[in-house]
């Protein structure tokens, strides 16, 4: 009986230890994606962001249509929460719970969700940002080389075409590409994959930027006003 107990008790440890920091990693995660700084920030300023330029609550519209360092403080909050999401978060049930164990897998999991969080924020019924400073957070949390890389092609892009959209999906494709020759090593091959999923991802967010990209309508990033 008292084997049976320790048995069973052991199993119960187990699956918390297995079950309970993911469970709560991976909700806090998406929760930490869904703040809406833009929004927040902007509403502060007696404005409704996704009713003026763009629509969107990204840090490129606060810049455009509330002011430019109000769009730099979205920029780093949004940074921020990708950084957070791979590199706090999911040590949060470690720390306050003593179970689990922290391994690639896990802030890569974190990491995707606040990016996730971010897309699809629950506090705006599911429609947020494109993703690109919140994965860009992501990235200098978990692979600072392809993140380095990336943000060279977003900066040279940017300087030549003064598109916001075509130098992030520059940037997406960069770290798509690279992905595989720097974190490609032995048995690890889903870890490019997930970024490449990472670009993939980023590139679809860009859809209606394509599209006004097609028909000449795209709005280029204006220095002065």
């Amino acid at each position: 009986m008292l084997l049976f107990l320790a048995v069973a008790t052991g199993r119960r440890i187990s699956a918390m230890n297995l079950y309970l920091p993911w469970t709560l990693g991976c909700a806090a995660a998406y929760l930490l994606g869904s703040v809406p700084f833009g929004f927040l920030v902007a509403k502060a300023k007696g404005l409704d962001i996704r009713q003026v330029g763009s629509g969107n609550i990204g840090a490129t519209n606060v810049f455009r249509c509330v002011s430019k360092p109000l769009g730099v403080l979205t920029f780093l909050l949004d940074l921020g929460k990708g950084v957070a999401g791979c590199c706090l978060i999911p040590w949060l049930p470690t720390i306050g719970f003593g179970v689990g164990a922290v391994d690639l897998s896990f802030r890569v999991t974190c990491g995707f969700l606040t990016v996730a969080g971010h897309n699809w924020t629950i506090f705006l019924g599911f429609k947020g940002g494109k993703g690109i400073a919140t994965s860009a957070g992501l990235l200098l949390g978990l692979a600072p080389a392809a993140c380095g890389w990336a943000v060279l092609a977003w900066l040279l892009v940017f300087l030549a075409t003064r598109y916001v959209s075509v130098a992030s999906i520059f940037a997406a494709l960069i770290l798509g590409i690279l992905a595989w020759p720097l974190y490609f090593h032995g048995n690890n091959g889903w870890f490019p994959l997930m970024l490449d999923i990472l670009a993939a991802l980023a590139i679809w967010r860009h859809r209606a930027n394509i599209q006004r990209l097609r028909a000449g309508t795209e709005s280029r990033f204006q220095f002065k006003r």
